[in-house]
């Protein structure tokens, strides 16, 4: 067995060890992973590294995450999901966008997986961008 295969064999097991049941890795930026009706939380970028010891995992360059159970779709150059706290933090120009329209933008966004909660935090200098599509009901 050549040192590539088994490094590869090593860091898909390590992936293994440390990802929740409900965090699925994905390793090609070619095309998303299905949506699934699930609780699950797909993972997509250039590079991710896991540390099995702190149980987080990083993801870099052209991160996007897809998370169907809530409508979810983001995109940022670095994540990290921090599994023991379940939370993500996405930085370098965040977009976050739900079904039917409502998006988030800033340059550092928290998401916090159990109660849905985001905290975004603008550039220097700059400001975060929220847009919200209201129903035609909800209108004065």
């Amino acid at each position: 067995m050549t040192a590539v295969i088994r490094r590869l064999i090593w860091g898909m097991s390590l992936f293994a060890a440390i990802a929740p049941a409900s965090w699925s890795f994905a390793q090609t930026t070619n095309a998303p992973a299905p949506a699934q009706a699930d609780q699950s939380l797909t993972l997509l970028s250039d590079i991710q590294e896991a540390n099995s010891k702190t149980g987080v995992v990083t993801a870099r360059g052209n991160v996007v995450i897809l998370y169907p159970a809530r409508q979810l779709r983001a995109t940022a150059a670095q994540a990290q999901y921090f599994s023991r706290e379940r939370r993500i933090i996405l930085t370098g120009n965040v977009f976050v966008q739900q079904e039917g329209g409502n998006s988030l933008r800033g340059e550092t966004v928290t998401y916090l997986i159990e109660t849905g909660k985001f905290v975004a935090l603008p550039t220097p200098q700059g400001q975060v961008q929220s847009i919200y599509n209201l129903d035609s009901a909800e209108s004065p």
